[in-house]
């Protein structure tokens, strides 16, 4: 049974023509945060929230939320290769379900898929390598996730 965060792109589309969007891209230690304008369907790497303690995550993002107003939220859905679930798909299904519950601000899931993968191969096409890249990966992956959803969200429109 699908869980209520997980609304596809054309059902977002049918109620948002413009705004800001936060994607996440979420993990045990660190979230990774990329930002856009629904209306140019472009995405930015914005931050990298490292934090594992839950309420301490929260507090970050409310933060932003305040900042950028946004009218949805992405999350990245992490699945097998296969798309079997896995344990994180149940945390990142909890994560967007607690984002829904908190702000009242809508909740697309996104498949997240390779994002880190490309993160990377990003990062070193930059000469940004190994250790270095820490700080940005997440973000850059949680870019990843938002530019794939404005990309399926416009061809679908």
């Amino acid at each position: 049974m699908p869980d209520s965060t997980e609304k596809t792109a054309s059902d977002a589309i049918n109620t948002i023509s413009s705004g800001t969007v936060l994607a996440f891209d979420f993990g045990m230690r660190r979230v990774g945060v990329a930002i856009g304008e629904y209306e140019l369907r472009l995405a930015h790497p914005l931050t990298t929230i490292d934090q594992a303690v839950t309420k301490s995550r929260f507090e970050k993002i409310a933060e932003l939320i305040r900042e950028w107003q946004p009218v949805l939220l992405v999350v990245g859905l992490s699945v097998h290769a296969d798309g079997a679930e896995h344990e994180v798909t149940r945390l990142c299904q909890r994560f967007a379900r607690r984002l829904e519950g908190r702000f009242g601000i809508p909740v697309v899931m996104e498949d997240e898929r390779y994002t880190t993968v490309i993160a990377r191969l990003t990062l070193e096409e930059v000469g940004i390598t190994g250790r270095k890249q820490r700080p940005m990966l997440d973000q850059i992956a949680a870019q990843h996730i938002l530019q794939t959803f404005f990309d399926s969200s416009y061809a679908a429109s």
